[in-house]
């Protein structure tokens, strides 16, 4: 399977597939790498890249770019009104209250959802790699910014969906730069010893992220220390310091810089970082495709990388730190009576940036307390998976259960009733992050689990303190799965996420109607262009003055036709007009190809009729060659070719007296058909091979010449047929395989 990775940037985008043991960028139909962010709503169909692009200014109102930054945002979001301002298109609010942008498209005012207009766009990418691959692409590595919220990642996530796609993973930007970097790097150190530490600066137009990363053979590790999400780019002092003092690291320990990112070749730039870190800048990846490639590549790596942002909360209690490994999930255990609720959020709003840091509400639904009366004991399980989206995955009540008389029960501690609103983490590593996570997350899990089992410990010691009559009942306990309600900041629900799958296939279909009609439309005009030149050019020879007159005003009709009351018609009408042109003009084309192909073929056939002269002429004077051909056969070939040379010159003898502009006596068809019934006739009789003579046998001249070397006594033995033992080899059966003069 191939694996295909798009690098969606904020203002082009990149395709790199995974093909014949490699990484490659692919072009698009313009034979350009770079496929431009931009797509255009007109009153028949939607253009998206460079037919988009060039649309800019004759339809700029319904031309959008740089949508990518309004993913998962409010419309009421700050940062959606601060921008609105400095668009040329329109935006509008959605029914949920989501961001949607304002278009004319088939002459009907729309609002489409920055999801599907992204959808529009990585349909276009997923047609770019079926045409380079040459079949259907469904799987996909899709990169976005580190700073990416949970709400902008299911957006993209959705975005994918309605184009058709299945994302297998969404990739931090900087995970899939150092992915490109270090995978075929063949002089890393080794596992055991000091990673190779390399910087990256992403420079976008939109943004810039900085990562470190450090790299051990068949190991990377990704960490972010900084990213600015800003329309204008700053690279100011300030900044910079932050992320030196979260670092940590001197001048000795940086291996190289890389920069990349499509600003990355402003000279300014390029100056303030290389004398903020004190290294010349390393450029050894590619500034525009290094992500695509990184994308492509990851299916087979197993980059470990890290969420960017704040600690992520669930009542109250810290789950998920910042630069925790992801995908990773954990165990909540809470005792409860009833239905309850977790709200998950960004804990450090300042470092979000993005206006809210609320991620979701996930109800608990079916908690009911034991039989007892006593509180519940539910089991939470909550995970970032590998596109860095929280989830509240599964629930389950531990229902206590009594024992019938005479099972073997299990033993249950039974919770203390000040431990009610107490709540235990435990966490499950995930098997499938390769060793060195897994490394990594079991020794989180140690620590955790050694913090969250103490108050069950010490219920242990009591219970190891009472005397042996004081023992509890034992009971056994079963688990019940739990519903969970999902309310996410900002999440399309799914009859509109279906809606706009439904519209996008229909939106697909209107544009593949609308090019074959244009289609249709360009092959009347260029006919009509092409043959108008050459009736005053290759085939003017070929018609006759008022057959040509009578054309070319036919031709100005169809082309003052095109451009007034047939700018718009439909594909059949187009196709009929053409049909019509090619009436009169294919019989001159014809005739002009006659006359091209028309000597070749009768070269051909007199060749073939000059070789068969010789042959007779040859038998005729009794050439030794050809004595062993049978006469009447021969006779046959005479005729034959005497036939096939009388036609031939009755045939130019008549063309000869035509004039270029009529209609050929003969065409080269029949002449080639005359070429192979005269070929099928007489070719196999003139090539008969000469029957072989065969020399005397040699075993004769042996027999008349006697024995051979003395060797009587052995031919006295075989030829005695009454002695019952077996005769040796005689030199008479040896005789054929001999050379004897």
């Amino acid at each position: 399977m191939s694996v295909v990775g798009f690098d969606v940037g904020f203002q082009s985008c990149y395709v790199a597939v995974a093909r014949a043991g490699g990484i490659e960028t692919v072009a698009n139909e313009y034979s350009d790498r770079c496929t431009p962010s931009f797509v255009s709503f007109g009153p028949r169909n939607r253009s998206i890249g460079a037919a988009a692009k060039s649309q800019v200014v004759t339809n700029c109102k319904n031309t959008v770019q740089g949508f990518k930054r309004f993913h998962g945002r409010a419309f009421s979001d700050p940062y959606v009104q601060a921008a609105k301002s400095s668009l040329v298109f329109d935006l509008a609010q959605m029914p949920t209250g989501t961001t949607g942008i304002k278009v004319m498209y088939m002459e009907e005012e729309k609002v489409f959802s920055i999801e599907q207009v992204t959808a529009m766009l990585l349909t276009k990418l997923k047609e770019t790699a079926e045409a380079a691959l040459k079949k259907p692409v469904a799987d996909c590595v899709i990169s976005v910014p580190s700073f990416f919220t949970d709400a902008e990642r299911r957006s993209v996530m959705d975005a994918a969906q309605i184009a058709g796609l299945n994302c297998l993973r969404l990739m931090n930007d900087t995970t899939a730069v150092a992915l490109a970097y270090g995978i075929y790097k063949q002089d890393l150190p080794a596992p055991e010893e000091k990673p190779r530490t390399v910087v990256f600066v992403d420079v976008g137009h939109a943004g810039y992220q900085v990562s470190v990363c450090a790299f051990n053979k068949g190991k990377l590790k990704v960490r972010l220390f900084l990213h600015i999400l800003s329309m204008v780019l700053v690279l100011n002092r300030h900044s910079m310091l932050i992320f030196k003092a979260g670092l940590g690291l001197k001048k000795e320990d940086i291996y190289a810089v890389e920069i990349m990112g499509g600003a990355s070749r402003t000279p300014a730039i390029k100056d303030r970082i290389s004398k903020f870190f004190g290294k010349e800048l390393s450029t050894t990846l590619n500034a525009d495709e290094a992500v695509a490639r990184g994308c492509a590549l990851q299916v087979s790596s197993r980059a470990e990388w890290h969420m960017s942002h704040a600690v992520l909360h669930c009542s109250d209690c810290e789950v998920f730190p910042k630069n925790h490994a992801a995908p990773f999930s954990k165990v909540l255990t809470f005792y409860r009576r009833e239905p309850f609720s977790l709200e998950a959020y960004y804990n450090n709003p300042k470092e979000l940036p993005y206006s809210d840091p609320t991620i979701g509400q996930f109800t608990i639904q079916k908690v009911v307390p034991q039989p007892s009366g006593e509180s519940s004991k539910v089991k939470v399980k909550v995970r970032v998976n590998v596109h860095g989206v929280f989830s509240v995955s599964s629930a389950s009540l531990v229902e206590v259960v009594k024992s019938a008389e005479g099972e073997e029960p299990m033993e249950m501690d039974t919770p203390v009733k000040e431990d009610e609103n107490k709540m235990q983490v435990d966490q499950e590593v995930q098997k499938a992050q390769g060793d060195d996570q897994k490394e990594h997350a079991d020794k989180k899990s140690d620590t955790e689990d050694m913090e969250t089992s103490t108050e069950d410990n010490k219920q242990e010691e009591k219970k190891n303190e009472q005397p042996p009559q004081a023992k509890k009942a034992k009971v056994k306990t079963k688990t019940v799965d739990l519903p969970i309600e999902n309310s996410l900041n900002w999440q399309l629900a799914g009859e509109a996420l279906n809606l706009f799958v439904e519209n996008e296939g229909k939106m697909i279909m209107q544009d593949k109607l609308e090019k074959e009609r244009n289609d249709a439309k360009n092959y009347v005009e260029e006919y009509v262009y092409e043959m108008r030149d050459k009736l005053h050019g290759v085939l003017e020879n070929f018609v006759s003055e008022a057959d040509r007159d009578s054309f070319s005003l036919k031709l100005e009709d169809t082309e003052n036709w095109l451009y007034e009351e047939g700018e718009d018609q439909q594909k059949q009408v187009y196709i009929d007009k053409l049909v019509e042109l090619k009436k009169l003009g294919e019989p001159i084309q014809n005739r002009y190809t006659e006359a091209e192909e028309r000597p070749k073929a009768l070269d051909e056939l007199g060749r073939q009729i000059q070789q068969y002269t010789k042959v007779v002429e040859a038998y005729k004077a009794k050439d030794e060659l050809y004595d062993h051909l049978d006469e009447l056969e021969m006779m046959k070939v005479d005729k034959q070719m005497n036939e096939a040379m009388t036609w031939m010159n009755n045939k130019m003898n008549l063309q000869s007296k035509q004039s270029l502009s009529q209609d050929p006596v003969v065409k080269a068809q029949e002449i080639q058909a005359k070429t192979k019934e005269l070929y099928s006739a007489c070719n196999h009789i003139v090539t008969k091979p000469k029957p072989k003579v065969e020399p005397p046998k040699e075993e004769t001249a042996a027999e008349q010449n006697g024995p051979v070397n003395g060797q009587e006594g052995s031919e006295a033995q075989t030829g005695n047929p009454e002695k019952g033992q077996a005769a040796p080899e005689t030199t008479e059966a040896k005789l054929p395989e001999m050379d004897i003069n």
